[in-house]
């Protein structure tokens, strides 16, 4: 195992279990935030293609944003984790119509696969660092998903205490586009 590997193995680790004590209440203060700011990015850049995640265990919660996109009839398009880091985008629909995939995760039982370019991706993850690096589960699946959407906007949404001084980094991964962050709700 190289160094590097080793690395983010550990770092994992720690962050999952930084992740699962935060306090209630602050994380769902927190993740109302999040809605919020995505929401009023989407609507100032008059994004209509979005590619989200469906909230599993202790991410941020987007599903209050998931709702409010689609009542605005915005095209919202969720992963369904395939064998070999591939990801099959779905057309979302409806949030009750989804069912349970690989690794905890849920996606869309409508088998509609969207395969255009996308406006705005909301990448969730574990870490992330001030050169907007991100350290994500281990699977490989957002890297290998975002190389091919070079143009669309890519945003992580993270918890302050996600924050590390860096990132270890392989050549594959890939760098976002700007991180949302709040420092100040304590």
């Amino acid at each position: 195992m190289t160094e590097i590997i080793k690395q983010k193995k550990d770092l994992r680790k720690e962050m999952l279990i930084k992740r699962a004590k935060l306090d209630k209440i602050y994380k769902k203060k927190y993740d109302l935030w999040v809605c919020n700011e995505l929401e009023n990015i989407i609507d100032a850049n008059n994004y209509k293609i979005i590619h989200a995640y469906l909230p599993m265990g202790k991410e941020i919660d987007i599903t209050p944003l998931l709702k409010k996109l689609l009542s605005k009839n915005i095209t919202v398009v969720t992963p369904k984790t395939l064998p070999k880091r591939k990801l099959e985008n779905r057309v979302l629909t409806s949030l009750t119509d989804i069912e349970k995939g690989v690794f905890g995760t849920t996606h869309p039982v409508t088998p509609e696969e969207y395969k255009g370019v996308f406006d705005l991706i909301i990448v969730p993850g574990l870490a992330f660092d001030n050169d907007n690096y991100r350290l994500g589960y281990g699977g490989g699946y957002y890297d290998n998903f975002l190389v091919h959407h070079p143009d669309s906007n890519k945003i992580g949404i993270f918890y302050p205490e996600q924050e590390v001084e860096k990132v270890p980094v392989e050549t594959h991964d890939i760098r976002l586009d700007n991180i949302l962050l709040n420092s100040n709700l304590g």
